[in-house]
């Protein structure tokens, strides 16, 4: 038997429909294909031309299968994806970054840490963590979309409260995830590099009697901070105050031990011999952008309040857009 154009394309089709369908199937599509193939011959192409063309339109057989069989084309479908979405951008903004802190701070107390050890360990744990994030992630959510267990649990009815709060300012996932993250940077360096490194720490270790503590403390304080914007869901003027109060408690306590020649380590030798004067321009440098930075965070919070407070026009974060919030 000579298997024509039509048999190869019928045949590849039902390939992958359920087998209990596929008589039905077969006399459904042949049938299908000679109408559209007799109409385009009677109106004056050739057979095999018309075959062509009808299987062209028809499109692949194996997309034409699912549709018969109602089987989903995507790994996940619109009905599970903005859940998926929002739990990959949680777990990208906050997980990751925490664990990959976790495993930098671990390597840290490495005896036979480098620059290059940690860098290494961080690269390969953030590429990592975020591929098994990704596809075990997605894998589940494959799962549920295919067998429908657990669907009624995600898919819950949405309300107005689902609704973003288009505020100027209003901090984000990814800007409260990076407030967080920064804080525990800084106080985990101040703290290793007392111990790690060098035989000598960078910072003068006589303050740890009072004010590398109290440093810590400020700098948990703006963690603190963070958390209470983040559960207001917009700026106010309280939030700009606190912030101004921290910011300058901040500032001033680096800028009188920077001043006072007693915020480096007179002892460290960690530069090989190279000549970098702590108490000179390294203090009067590590002041300017202390105080600089200080005054941007105090501006932009209070600007961001302001326009807050005004319902003053901002834009939309991600658009080019501006709105007005009455």
């Amino acid at each position: 038997m000579t298997i024509t154009l039509v048999d190869r394309y019928v045949y590849t089709a039902l390939r992958r429909v359920p087998e209990q369908q596929r008589a039905d199937i077969d006399r459904e599509l042949r049938g299908s294909i000679d109408d559209a193939v007799d109409a385009r011959v009677e109106a004056g192409e050739s057979r095999e031309a018309a075959i062509e063309r009808t299987l062209l339109e028809l499109g692949d057989p194996d997309r034409l299968a699912d549709s018969y069989a109602g089987r989903r084309n995507v790994l996940i479908g619109p009905e599970l994806y903005g859940v998926w979405r929002r739990l990959m951008v949680t777990l990208f903004s906050t997980v990751l970054p925490l664990v990959v802190v976790a495993v930098a701070v671990v390597e840290l107390f490495n005896d036979d840490v480098t620059v290059g050890s940690v860098i290494a360990a961080i690269v390969t744990t953030a590429i990592t963590v975020s591929v098994h994030m990704a596809f075990w992630t997605t894998g589940v959510f494959a799962v549920i979309e295919r067998t429908g267990l657990g669907q009624a649990d995600l898919k819950r009815a949405w309300t107005l409260d689902d609704l973003p709060k288009y505020e100027p300012g209003a901090l984000s996932r990814i800007d409260f995830g990076a407030t967080l993250v920064w804080p525990v940077l800084v106080i985990a360096a101040l703290v290793l590099q007392q111990f790690t490194f060098t035989d000598e720490p960078l910072l003068d270790p006589a303050n740890w009697s009072f004010w590398w503590p109290t440093l810590i403390v400020l700098i948990a304080l703006k963690c603190v901070w963070a958390v209470w914007v983040y559960r207001l869901g917009r700026w106010t003027r309280p939030a700009a105050v606190a912030n101004a109060a921290l910011s300058v408690v901040t500032a001033a306590l680096m800028i009188y031990l920077l001043t006072a020649d007693r915020f480096f380590n007179p002892a460290f030798t960690g530069f090989d011999g190279a000549d970098v004067d702590l108490e000179g321009w390294v203090s009067l440098a590590t002041i300017v952008a202390v105080a600089l930075g200080a005054l941007y965070d105090i501006v932009d919070v209070a600007r961001k309040a302001e326009l807050a407070r005004k319902g003053l026009p901002a834009r939309i974060p991600g658009t080019g857009n501006t709105y007005s919030v009455s």
